[in-house]
């Protein structure tokens, strides 16, 4: 019976330490190697299985808008917002900045599909749990 409680114990504690891990990547640059630096270490930690959320502040919250002309990054030849599309199609949550629609004249009608605005209280609440990493570009 000891046995089997402590067998028992190890695994509980096994798959809560196998838990993914967490990132918070901010991305405010507006620079496309920077934007796309973000979104490719997004893009790597969401396919090694962590929870991924991306906050786009300020001039790159641009690369979430529909319609915009970006230059294409090599070496795969693709624009941050296709990036970001994959992120998002992978799982990972993606929001602008509160800050970003009223001060930029854009509607939330505008964002690419699976982008939203974000609210403040809950990115903070998210930004204060210890498994986050977060991440700044």
């Amino acid at each position: 019976m000891k046995r089997t409680l402590s067998t028992l114990a190890l695994a509980v504690s096994a798959l809560s330490s196998a838990q993914a891990a967490e990132l918070f990547v901010n991305i405010q640059s507006s620079g496309a190697m920077a934007q796309g630096a973000g979104l490719v270490l997004a893009t790597q930690a969401l396919e090694q299985k962590a929870s991924v959320r991306l906050l786009l502040c300020d001039a790159a919250a641009d690369i979430a808008v529909t319609g915009q002309h970006l230059p294409m990054l090599k070496p795969r030849n693709v624009t941050a917002q296709q990036m970001l599309q994959g992120l998002i199609k992978g799982g990972a949550k993606v929001e602008v900045c509160a800050l970003y629609l009223p001060n930029s004249g854009k509607q939330a009608s505008e964002l690419i599909a699976g982008v939203t605005p974000a609210k403040p209280g809950e990115v903070a609440a998210h930004l204060l749990k210890p498994e986050v990493q977060i991440l700044s570009f």
